[in-house]
Protein backbone atom coordinates (compact mmCIF):
# COMPACT_ATOMS: atom_id res chain seq x y z
CA UNK A 1 0.00 0.00 0.00
CA UNK A 2 1.02 3.66 -1.16
CA UNK A 3 0.28 6.96 0.09
CA UNK A 4 -0.89 7.78 -3.44
CA UNK A 5 -3.05 4.77 -3.79
CA UNK A 6 -4.48 5.26 -0.31
CA UNK A 7 -5.47 9.15 -1.57
CA UNK A 8 -6.82 7.79 -4.83
CA UNK A 9 -9.04 5.86 -3.33
CA UNK A 10 -11.34 6.26 -0.90
CA UNK A 11 -12.88 3.16 -0.42
CA UNK A 12 -9.20 1.47 0.89
CA UNK A 13 -8.21 5.18 2.50
CA UNK A 14 -11.67 4.10 4.70
CA UNK A 15 -10.93 0.37 5.00
CA UNK A 16 -7.58 1.17 6.30
CA UNK A 17 -8.53 3.66 8.25
CA UNK A 18 -11.54 3.80 9.68
CA UNK A 19 -11.55 7.07 11.64
CA UNK A 20 -11.97 9.30 8.06
CA UNK A 21 -16.13 7.85 8.43
CA UNK A 22 -16.38 9.78 11.12
CA UNK A 23 -14.35 12.54 11.32
CA UNK A 24 -11.24 14.99 9.72
CA UNK A 25 -8.54 13.59 12.25
CA UNK A 26 -5.64 15.64 12.64
CA UNK A 27 -4.09 15.20 15.99
CA UNK A 28 -1.66 12.80 15.74
CA UNK A 29 0.68 14.31 17.72
CA UNK A 30 -1.45 13.87 20.46
CA UNK A 31 -3.35 10.63 20.76
CA UNK A 32 -4.33 8.76 17.42
CA UNK A 33 -6.77 6.03 16.39
CA UNK A 34 -5.83 2.78 15.48
CA UNK A 35 -5.97 1.71 12.13
CA UNK A 36 -8.02 -1.18 11.27
CA UNK A 37 -4.77 -3.92 11.07
CA UNK A 38 -3.50 -2.73 14.44
CA UNK A 39 -6.99 -2.94 16.00
CA UNK A 40 -7.35 -6.27 13.76
CA UNK A 41 -4.03 -7.53 15.36
CA UNK A 42 -5.27 -6.75 19.22
CA UNK A 43 -8.42 -8.52 18.58
CA UNK A 44 -6.76 -11.65 17.24
CA UNK A 45 -3.80 -11.80 20.11
CA UNK A 46 -6.80 -11.70 22.66
CA UNK A 47 -9.17 -14.05 20.78
CA UNK A 48 -5.97 -16.46 21.04
CA UNK A 49 -6.06 -16.28 24.61
CA UNK A 50 -9.76 -16.59 25.50
CA UNK A 51 -9.02 -21.02 25.63
CA UNK A 52 -5.60 -20.80 26.50
CA UNK A 53 -2.45 -19.31 29.06
CA UNK A 54 -1.94 -15.70 27.15
CA UNK A 55 1.88 -16.51 26.89
CA UNK A 56 1.22 -20.14 25.74
CA UNK A 57 -0.70 -19.29 22.99
CA UNK A 58 1.29 -16.65 21.28
CA UNK A 59 3.06 -17.69 18.19
CA UNK A 60 6.97 -19.11 18.41
CA UNK A 61 9.53 -16.51 19.26
CA UNK A 62 6.47 -14.04 19.43
CA UNK A 63 8.35 -11.14 21.42
CA UNK A 64 12.02 -11.71 19.80
CA UNK A 65 10.70 -10.97 16.15
CA UNK A 66 8.54 -7.59 17.78
CA UNK A 67 11.69 -6.90 19.19
CA UNK A 68 14.02 -7.55 15.70
CA UNK A 69 10.86 -5.74 13.95
CA UNK A 70 11.61 -2.34 16.09
CA UNK A 71 15.24 -2.99 16.18
CA UNK A 72 15.02 -2.92 12.04
CA UNK A 73 13.12 0.41 12.17
CA UNK A 74 15.54 2.34 14.55
CA UNK A 75 18.44 0.47 12.53
CA UNK A 76 19.76 -0.88 15.85
CA UNK A 77 20.25 -4.64 17.56
CA UNK A 78 17.55 -6.16 18.89
CA UNK A 79 19.18 -6.95 22.37
CA UNK A 80 19.31 -2.77 22.75
CA UNK A 81 15.46 -2.59 22.36
CA UNK A 82 13.13 -3.12 25.94
CA UNK A 83 9.40 -2.63 25.99
CA UNK A 84 8.73 -0.87 29.52
CA UNK A 85 5.44 1.03 28.05
CA UNK A 86 4.83 4.92 28.83
CA UNK A 87 7.51 6.79 26.96
CA UNK A 88 7.55 8.79 30.78
CA UNK A 89 8.53 5.56 32.58
CA UNK A 90 11.57 4.68 30.29
CA UNK A 91 12.65 7.89 30.37
CA UNK A 92 12.35 8.08 34.56
CA UNK A 93 14.44 4.34 34.32
CA UNK A 94 17.49 6.72 32.19
CA UNK A 95 17.32 9.52 34.65
CA UNK A 96 17.16 7.47 37.85
CA UNK A 97 19.55 4.51 37.12
CA UNK A 98 22.33 6.24 35.98
CA UNK A 99 25.63 6.68 38.61
CA UNK A 100 24.94 10.47 39.36
CA UNK A 101 27.79 11.94 41.17
CA UNK A 102 27.13 15.61 43.33
CA UNK A 103 28.67 18.03 40.90
CA UNK A 104 27.46 16.60 37.85
CA UNK A 105 25.44 18.48 35.43
CA UNK A 106 22.76 17.65 32.74
CA UNK A 107 21.40 20.04 29.75
CA UNK A 108 17.50 19.70 29.06
CA UNK A 109 14.86 22.07 27.77
CA UNK A 110 12.23 23.26 30.02
CA UNK A 111 9.39 23.94 27.43
CA UNK A 112 9.81 19.95 26.51
CA UNK A 113 6.61 17.88 27.18
CA UNK A 114 6.76 17.29 30.90
CA UNK A 115 7.81 13.72 30.45
CA UNK A 116 11.04 14.68 29.05
CA UNK A 117 11.68 17.34 32.29
CA UNK A 118 10.38 16.24 35.15
CA UNK A 119 12.52 12.90 35.65
CA UNK A 120 15.42 15.23 34.97
CA UNK A 121 14.51 17.71 37.38
CA UNK A 122 13.98 15.05 39.91
CA UNK A 123 17.70 14.63 39.77
CA UNK A 124 18.91 17.75 41.87
CA UNK A 125 17.60 15.82 44.64
CA UNK A 126 20.75 13.77 44.14
CA UNK A 127 23.28 16.54 44.28
CA UNK A 128 23.02 16.89 40.36
CA UNK A 129 23.06 20.53 38.59
CA UNK A 130 19.87 20.32 36.35
CA UNK A 131 20.64 22.96 33.40
CA UNK A 132 17.72 24.60 32.05
CA UNK A 133 18.79 25.26 27.93
CA UNK A 134 18.23 28.68 27.15
CA UNK A 135 17.05 29.53 23.56
CA UNK A 136 15.78 32.17 21.31
CA UNK A 137 12.71 30.95 20.27
CA UNK A 138 9.96 28.68 21.23
CA UNK A 139 11.13 24.62 20.68
CA UNK A 140 14.08 26.07 18.14
CA UNK A 141 16.88 24.18 19.37
CA UNK A 142 20.32 24.25 17.10
CA UNK A 143 23.55 22.82 17.72
CA UNK A 144 24.96 26.28 18.87
CA UNK A 145 22.73 26.25 21.47
CA UNK A 146 23.98 23.41 22.92
CA UNK A 147 27.63 24.06 22.60
CA UNK A 148 27.68 27.24 24.31
CA UNK A 149 25.73 25.39 27.33
CA UNK A 150 27.42 22.46 28.52
CA UNK A 151 31.05 21.81 29.86
CA UNK A 152 33.09 18.80 31.46
CA UNK A 153 30.74 18.30 33.96
CA UNK A 154 27.32 17.44 31.55
CA UNK A 155 27.28 14.38 31.70
CA UNK A 156 24.27 13.94 29.64
CA UNK A 157 22.01 16.12 27.25
CA UNK A 158 18.56 15.23 27.04
CA UNK A 159 16.19 16.20 24.21
CA UNK A 160 12.90 15.71 22.18
CA UNK A 161 13.40 14.53 18.60
CA UNK A 162 10.58 17.37 17.74
CA UNK A 163 9.14 19.73 19.50
CA UNK A 164 5.01 19.20 20.73
CA UNK A 165 4.11 22.29 19.77
CA UNK A 166 6.76 24.28 17.12
CA UNK A 167 6.96 21.10 15.40
CA UNK A 168 10.92 21.93 14.81
CA UNK A 169 13.17 18.73 14.50
CA UNK A 170 16.22 18.58 16.24
CA UNK A 171 19.73 17.86 13.68
CA UNK A 172 19.80 14.11 16.00
CA UNK A 173 22.61 12.73 13.72
CA UNK A 174 24.97 15.87 13.72
CA UNK A 175 24.36 17.04 18.06
CA UNK A 176 24.79 13.31 18.86
CA UNK A 177 28.16 12.78 17.15
CA UNK A 178 29.54 16.46 18.99
CA UNK A 179 28.10 15.44 22.14
CA UNK A 180 29.84 11.98 21.53
CA UNK A 181 33.23 13.45 20.42
CA UNK A 182 33.43 15.25 24.13
CA UNK A 183 32.06 11.84 26.14
CA UNK A 184 28.42 13.23 26.84
CA UNK A 185 25.28 11.17 26.60
CA UNK A 186 22.55 12.04 24.71
CA UNK A 187 18.68 10.74 25.36
CA UNK A 188 16.54 11.19 23.10
CA UNK A 189 12.30 11.41 23.44
CA UNK A 190 11.55 10.41 19.67
CA UNK A 191 7.54 10.54 20.38
CA UNK A 192 7.30 12.84 18.05
CA UNK A 193 9.49 11.53 15.00
CA UNK A 194 9.22 8.01 15.21
CA UNK A 195 6.88 6.99 12.61
CA UNK A 196 6.43 9.96 11.00
CA UNK A 197 10.05 10.70 10.76
CA UNK A 198 13.29 8.68 9.65
CA UNK A 199 14.55 8.73 13.41
CA UNK A 200 18.48 7.17 13.95
CA UNK A 201 20.69 5.85 17.45
CA UNK A 202 23.40 5.68 15.38
CA UNK A 203 25.04 8.84 17.80
CA UNK A 204 22.13 8.27 20.55
CA UNK A 205 22.84 6.23 23.57
CA UNK A 206 18.70 6.20 25.22
CA UNK A 207 15.53 6.80 23.13
CA UNK A 208 12.33 6.30 24.00
CA UNK A 209 9.12 6.63 22.51
CA UNK A 210 5.40 5.15 23.24
CA UNK A 211 3.72 4.10 20.07
CA UNK A 212 -0.08 5.94 20.26
CA UNK A 213 0.99 9.04 18.51
CA UNK A 214 2.99 9.09 14.72
CA UNK A 215 3.65 4.84 15.03
CA UNK A 216 -0.52 4.72 15.06
CA UNK A 217 -0.01 1.92 17.75
CA UNK A 218 -1.92 1.46 21.28
CA UNK A 219 -1.30 3.20 24.36
CA UNK A 220 1.79 2.47 26.73
CA UNK A 221 2.91 0.24 23.69
CA UNK A 222 6.42 2.03 23.74
CA UNK A 223 9.98 1.18 23.51
CA UNK A 224 12.93 2.12 25.46
CA UNK A 225 16.81 1.98 23.14
CA UNK A 226 19.95 1.54 25.41
CA UNK A 227 22.99 1.59 23.44
CA UNK A 228 24.49 -1.86 24.45
CA UNK A 229 28.10 -0.11 25.05
CA UNK A 230 26.15 2.04 28.17
CA UNK A 231 24.00 -0.58 29.49
CA UNK A 232 26.36 -1.55 32.49
CA UNK A 233 26.45 2.20 33.38
CA UNK A 234 22.62 1.95 33.49
CA UNK A 235 21.55 0.54 36.33
CA UNK A 236 17.67 -0.89 36.26
CA UNK A 237 15.70 0.45 39.29
CA UNK A 238 13.03 -1.93 39.27
CA UNK A 239 13.28 -6.05 39.95
CA UNK A 240 11.38 -8.77 39.06
CA UNK A 241 11.33 -12.36 37.84
CA UNK A 242 11.94 -11.30 34.10
CA UNK A 243 14.89 -8.88 34.12
CA UNK A 244 16.68 -10.52 37.19
CA UNK A 245 17.78 -13.98 36.24
CA UNK A 246 15.38 -16.65 38.63
CA UNK A 247 16.29 -20.10 36.96
CA UNK A 248 13.39 -22.23 37.21
CA UNK A 249 11.34 -19.36 38.79
CA UNK A 250 13.47 -19.43 41.98
CA UNK A 251 14.92 -16.58 43.36
CA UNK A 252 18.59 -16.87 43.75
CA UNK A 253 21.17 -15.88 46.52
CA UNK A 254 22.47 -12.59 44.66
CA UNK A 255 20.60 -10.16 41.64
CA UNK A 256 21.49 -11.14 38.50
CA UNK A 257 20.48 -8.98 35.84
CA UNK A 258 20.19 -10.11 31.98
CA UNK A 259 22.94 -9.02 30.12
CA UNK A 260 20.96 -7.45 27.45
CA UNK A 261 17.88 -4.31 27.35
CA UNK A 262 15.97 -7.35 28.70
CA UNK A 263 17.34 -6.30 32.32
CA UNK A 264 14.76 -3.10 32.17
CA UNK A 265 11.87 -5.36 31.53
CA UNK A 266 10.87 -6.27 35.05
CA UNK A 267 7.73 -8.50 34.49
CA UNK A 268 5.58 -10.16 32.37
CA UNK A 269 4.98 -8.22 28.96
CA UNK A 270 2.02 -6.24 27.79
CA UNK A 271 0.94 -8.81 24.94
CA UNK A 272 -2.13 -7.22 23.35
CA UNK A 273 -0.06 -3.59 23.33
CA UNK A 274 2.68 -5.85 21.56
CA UNK A 275 0.32 -7.17 19.26
CA UNK A 276 -0.68 -3.53 18.22
CA UNK A 277 2.77 -2.30 18.10
CA UNK A 278 4.33 -5.46 15.49
CA UNK A 279 1.48 -4.63 13.44
CA UNK A 280 1.65 -0.41 13.60
CA UNK A 281 5.86 -1.16 12.80
CA UNK A 282 4.70 -3.80 9.96
CA UNK A 283 2.19 -0.76 8.16
CA UNK A 284 5.06 2.05 9.04
CA UNK A 285 7.75 -0.41 7.00
CA UNK A 286 5.36 -1.08 4.31
CA UNK A 287 4.39 2.43 3.92
CA UNK A 288 7.78 3.28 4.20
CA UNK A 289 9.29 6.06 6.84
CA UNK A 290 10.44 8.12 3.96
CA UNK A 291 7.58 8.19 2.49
CA UNK A 292 5.52 9.20 4.98
CA UNK A 293 8.20 11.98 6.34
CA UNK A 294 8.29 13.84 2.54
CA UNK A 295 4.61 13.92 2.70
CA UNK A 296 4.45 15.25 5.99
CA UNK A 297 6.87 18.18 5.09
CA UNK A 298 4.55 18.30 1.69
CA UNK A 299 1.69 19.20 3.88
CA UNK A 300 3.26 21.62 5.94
CA UNK A 301 5.08 23.66 3.17
CA UNK A 302 1.43 24.39 1.67
CA UNK A 303 -0.26 24.56 4.70
CA UNK A 304 1.86 27.42 6.50
CA UNK A 305 0.98 30.21 3.64
CA UNK A 306 -2.59 28.93 3.47
CA UNK A 307 -2.81 29.64 7.01
CA UNK A 308 -0.93 32.95 6.84
CA UNK A 309 -3.27 33.72 3.87
CA UNK A 310 -6.31 33.73 6.43
CA UNK A 311 -4.34 35.90 8.95
CA UNK A 312 -3.12 33.34 11.27
CA UNK A 313 0.11 33.38 12.69
CA UNK A 314 2.07 30.32 12.32
CA UNK A 315 4.92 29.61 15.01
CA UNK A 316 7.70 28.69 13.42
CA UNK A 317 6.54 29.42 9.72
CA UNK A 318 10.18 29.11 8.30
CA UNK A 319 11.59 25.81 8.97
CA UNK A 320 14.58 23.85 6.33
CA UNK A 321 13.48 21.00 5.55
CA UNK A 322 15.88 19.07 7.68
CA UNK A 323 13.80 20.65 10.76
CA UNK A 324 10.28 20.67 9.54
CA UNK A 325 8.25 18.36 11.40
CA UNK A 326 4.51 17.27 10.68
CA UNK A 327 3.42 19.89 13.33
CA UNK A 328 1.89 23.32 12.55
CA UNK A 329 0.07 25.52 15.14
CA UNK A 330 -1.25 28.56 14.36
CA UNK A 331 -3.14 31.18 16.44
CA UNK A 332 -6.00 33.91 15.27
CA UNK A 333 -4.92 37.41 16.36
CA UNK A 334 -7.79 39.08 18.07
CA UNK A 335 -9.45 35.22 18.23
CA UNK A 336 -10.57 33.17 21.21
CA UNK A 337 -8.61 30.02 20.21
CA UNK A 338 -10.14 28.24 22.67
CA UNK A 339 -13.66 28.72 21.05
CA UNK A 340 -12.77 28.20 17.96
CA UNK A 341 -10.98 24.74 18.64
CA UNK A 342 -14.41 23.99 19.83
CA UNK A 343 -16.28 25.21 16.71
CA UNK A 344 -13.70 22.78 14.71
CA UNK A 345 -14.47 20.06 17.05
CA UNK A 346 -18.34 20.48 16.55
CA UNK A 347 -18.11 20.15 12.87
CA UNK A 348 -15.84 17.08 13.00
CA UNK A 349 -12.21 18.16 12.92
CA UNK A 350 -10.25 16.89 15.00
CA UNK A 351 -6.95 19.15 16.30
CA UNK A 352 -5.53 19.98 19.59
CA UNK A 353 -5.54 23.01 21.74
CA UNK A 354 -2.24 23.34 23.17
CA UNK A 355 -0.82 26.74 25.58
CA UNK A 356 2.86 28.58 25.58
CA UNK A 357 3.95 29.82 28.37
CA UNK A 358 3.23 33.35 27.58
CA UNK A 359 -0.38 32.56 28.21
CA UNK A 360 -1.17 32.28 24.97
CA UNK A 361 -3.37 29.75 23.12
CA UNK A 362 -2.45 27.92 19.94
CA UNK A 363 -4.26 24.98 17.80
CA UNK A 364 -2.19 22.36 16.68
CA UNK A 365 -2.46 20.30 13.71
CA UNK A 366 -0.79 17.08 13.23
CA UNK A 367 -1.92 15.55 10.21
CA UNK A 368 -0.32 12.14 9.14
CA UNK A 369 0.48 10.74 5.58
CA UNK A 370 -2.92 9.01 5.13
CA UNK A 371 -5.14 12.60 5.43
CA UNK A 372 -6.39 14.54 2.15
CA UNK A 373 -5.47 17.75 1.08
CA UNK A 374 -9.02 18.23 1.02
CA UNK A 375 -9.17 17.36 5.22
CA UNK A 376 -6.94 20.18 5.46
CA UNK A 377 -8.61 22.84 3.39
CA UNK A 378 -11.88 21.86 5.35
CA UNK A 379 -9.49 23.70 8.58
CA UNK A 380 -9.18 26.82 5.71
CA UNK A 381 -12.97 27.00 4.71
CA UNK A 382 -13.81 26.81 8.92
CA UNK A 383 -11.37 29.86 9.55
CA UNK A 384 -14.04 31.60 7.51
Amino acid sequence: MTIAELHADEDLRRHEFPVVAAKTFLGHAAVAPLPRRVADAVKARAEAAVTADQEASLPPNYVADTRRLVADVLQAQPDEIAFVGPTSLALSYVAAGMPWKRGHNVLIYHDDYPSNVYPWMALADRGVEVRLMNIRELGKIRMVDVQGQVDENTKLVALASCHFVTGWRVNVDALGKWLHQRGILFCLDAIQTLGAFPTSVEHVDFLAADTHKWMLGPCAAGVLYVRKAVQARLAPIVHGWHNVRSPGFLSQESIDFRGDARRYEVGSHNLLGLAGLRAAFALLEEVGIRNIAAELVRKREWLVPALQAKGCEVLQPQMPPENAGGITSFAVPGADMDALHRRFADAGIVTSLRGTRDGRHWIRLSPHYYNTDAELHRVLEHLG
